[in-house]
């Protein structure tokens, strides 16, 4: 079968999983997600090479005690909160950091906790804002960011000349980077007058968050993979790699959506 035909079709199997399960209930979607964080760990672990089963067992805890299982709490959300901003910065700084140096087991463990599995805690807890399921707000935030990454690549396709970051992603363009974030405030405004209606400038700084700290995830796990010297996170999904490789924005964005999210709330 045709390349482009299989990444099609694996993209769209993707996508309508994703928003059936999303819009059937709350525990489709936190047992969707939870299998997603699974196997976004088991590749990670591969990348890093770091065991698996504890690994598995520990994510799989935390995701049902924090995500699954406790209430809303202010202190509990802001030592998450926290704690993956924590890791975000330190993996920023490790980004653009040129000598290479060995990770240790201590800190493999904190790049697994903060970077992969305190954002699908994230996640989940951003669809239920206040306690309340919110799956139209889940869709609304996967549909910016598929927009981004789907104009970024093909304006950076079309007219991209200048390198974002050449060392770890060649193909990622300026050009690309700036009209995939022109295309998400566009979606964003969308959405905001005809799917989700709140109020339009937190759709745009929705937009600008995912469009920057999304770009950021995608050269973070580029940078993994180079490391590891492997072109994609697994190969799950046909034409498109890994979870990992489909999730990479999100789980780097989730922190500060799920942060910026709970500012709102409590100024309103």
């Amino acid at each position: 079968m045709n390349e482009n035909v299989t990444r099609s079709l694996s993209g769209l199997v993707y996508i309508l999983v994703l928003v059936f399960a999303t819009l059937f209930s709350r525990e489709s979607f936190l047992v969707l997600f939870g299998l997603f964080m699974l196997q976004t760990v088991r590749e990670f672990c591969n990348l890093i090479f770091l065991p698996k089963t504890p690994a598995l067992l520990v994510a799989g805890l935390l995701y049902f005690i924090f995500g699954c299982f406790l209430p809303e709490n202010k202190l509990t959300d802001f030592g998450l909160i926290a704690a993956s901003l924590f890791v975000s910065i330190r993996l920023l700084f490790w980004l653009f950091k040129e000598k290479k140096s060995a990770i240790d087991v201590q800190g493999k463990w904190v790049n697994l906790i903060g970077y992969i599995i305190l954002p699908f805690i994230f996640i989940a807890k951003i669809s239920n804002l206040e306690g309340t399921f919110q799956p139209k707000l889940i869709i609304a935030i996967f549909i910016l960011i598929w927009t981004n990454d789907t104009f970024a690549y093909i304006v950076g396709k079309s007219i991209g000349k200048n390198k974002l970051f050449e060392s770890i992603s060649p193909k990622k363009t300026i050009e690309g980077f700036v009209g995939g974030v022109v295309f998400a405030i566009i979606a964003s405004i969308i959405i905001s007058k005809y799917y989700l209606q709140m109020p339009v400038y937190v759709w745009i700084i929705t937009a600008l968050i995912i469009s920057f700290f999304g770009t950021i995830g995608d050269l973070v796990e580029s940078k993994f993979k180079r490391i590891a010297n492997v072109k994609d996170s697994g190969n799950i999904m046909p034409g498109h790699g890994g979870m990992l490789d489909r999730l990479d924005s999100i789980i780097f964005v989730a922190p500060f959506l799920f942060l910026f999210y709970k500012i709102i709330v409590y100024v309103s």
